[in-house]
């Protein structure tokens, strides 16, 4: 009986795969736990129409992170930090405060996690890289100035 696996079964194959199985084990283990799908041609439309849909976001998606990765390419993100008259940060800048600059001056939100910074001590300027998607980041300067406070 061929059948459509719903999940990755050790031994049998990956997800979506279409295998041979008996039907005593197709019958008795993979459709009662839900591992599988008898491979009808329904089925495997359904699948088909998943997986065309899944490339369609994902497609989109990489378009929105292109846009967005050209519209902040080489721009100037200022932040304001605490600090001594010798330019000395009396704290570091994070990732977070550059992602909360970054919303508030472009109006672009991404994570902290997605903002990789170096260790930024000093008042001056720094390149910060953001990742917006798989193969897409945006080279950016960050320009750190000391505020009274």
């Amino acid at each position: 009986m061929k059948v459509i696996l719903l999940k990755d079964i050790k031994g049998t194959g990956k997800k979506d795969q279409i295998i041979e199985a008996s039907d005593g084990y197709a019958r008795n283990f993979l459709f009662p736990k839900g591992l599988a799908r008898e491979a009808t041609a329904a089925n495997l439309n359904a699948i088909a129409n998943a997986k065309s849909a899944q490339k369609h976001r994902e497609d989109v998606e990489r378009a929105q992170a292109q846009e967005t990765a050209g519209k902040l390419a080489g721009k100037v993100i200022r932040v304001s930090a605490r600090g001594a008259e010798g330019g000395r940060l009396y704290g570091s800048v994070t990732a977070a405060e550059i992602a909360a600059a970054l919303e508030k001056q472009y109006g672009v939100k991404v994570e902290k996690r997605r903002v990789d910074v170096s260790n930024i001590r000093n008042a001056g300027e720094y390149t910060v890289s953001v990742w917006l998607y798989a193969g897409i980041t945006a080279e950016m300067t960050a320009k750190v100035e000391v505020s009274a406070n």
